[in-house]
């Protein structure tokens, strides 16, 4: 195969790939699925930011600390709820309405229905992400004076893109567990199964095992356990990026600040995340009788 042909093979392959990207968005687009969960992030935001001082009678700006750590405790149940909700009849559902087996007569490869899908609903999750984010971000930074615009900046640029990197691992576990069932409620199930699992009771098992086994976990083997799930990474990424000195706004977490592990490190593991799981089910995918 000569240089022409392999770069009309890429082309040939990209055309595919955002061709179905685009149905995919079109098609949340079409169900107002992105602007519901823009719109409840954009509510969760500014509720958190400014509800505590309403109370008061005062729009005060509270510290941006104290906000993001709000904005990232109850992100971290919403963001993946959402992602799994979004993805989890991609493969099941398409299977039980038919329309998978009519997808693959089409000359394309299975990778391209993978990562096609995955496009689409990454470009759904960004916008979701950066309305429901961003807007809150820009009305505090217009209420904020010049050293707070600055630490509302940069937290909240950190809390954008960590949500879109852990919406888009659940997005693929939604894929994951889509491809290996053969029913829609059985998908839901185990996906809210594992969301529980990750989000709640990783960390209960997680602090038990310290308590109890104290003698065998130091602080450096507790702290890389941690980050093998991306939810805690979501949330240590986000509590380290804080642009603040005050303790009290943040968690234990911020101890993973010893270990010497940095914030570009914690990006690549979401992002290791994302490669993985993205492989898995093009593997997955390749293998499969339909």
């Amino acid at each position: 195969m000569n240089r022409s042909e392999v770069l009309h093979h890429r082309l040939s392959a990209l055309s595919i790939v955002s061709t179905i990207a685009a149905k995919e968005f079109k098609d949340n687009l079409r169900n107002r699925w992105l602007w519901m969960m823009a719109g409840i992030l954009l509510l969760l935001s500014l509720c958190v930011s400014f509800m505590g001082s309403a109370v008061s009678g005062n729009l005060v700006v509270f510290e941006p600390a104290q906000i993001l750590s709000g904005l990232v405790t109850l992100s971290v149940f919403m963001l993946p709820l959402g992602a799994i909700l979004l993805s989890y009849d991609s493969f099941v559902g398409e299977k039980e309405s038919g329309t998978l087996l009519l997808l693959l007569t089409y000359p394309l490869a299975r990778w391209h229905l993978v990562c096609g899908k995955f496009l689409g609903h990454a470009c759904v999750m960004t916008i979701a992400c950066i309305l429901g984010f961003g807007l809150t971000g820009l009305i505090l930074i217009s209420l904020g004076d010049t050293q707070a615009q600055l630490s509302i900046a940069i937290g909240f640029s950190h809390l954008i893109m960590s949500s879109i990197l852990l919406s888009l691992v659940f997005v693929l576990l939604g894929y994951w567990v889509s491809l290996c069932v053969r029913e829609k409620a059985k998908a839901l199930g185990i996906l809210l199964i594992l969301w529980f699992v990750l989000v709640l009771v990783y960390d209960l098992i997680l602090l038990s095992a310290v308590v109890g086994m104290s003698e065998m976990f130091n602080r450096t083997v507790f702290n890389l356990l941690i980050l093998l799930n991306p939810t805690d990474l979501f949330r240590a990424l986000n509590l380290l990026a804080t642009p603040s000195d005050t303790l009290a706004a943040k968690s234990s977490l911020t101890l993973l600040a010893q270990t010497g592990l940095g914030l570009p490190l914690m990006y690549g593991l979401l992002g290791g995340w994302i490669g993985a799981l993205l492989l898995c089910c093009s593997w997955i995918f390749k293998y499969q009788e339909i």
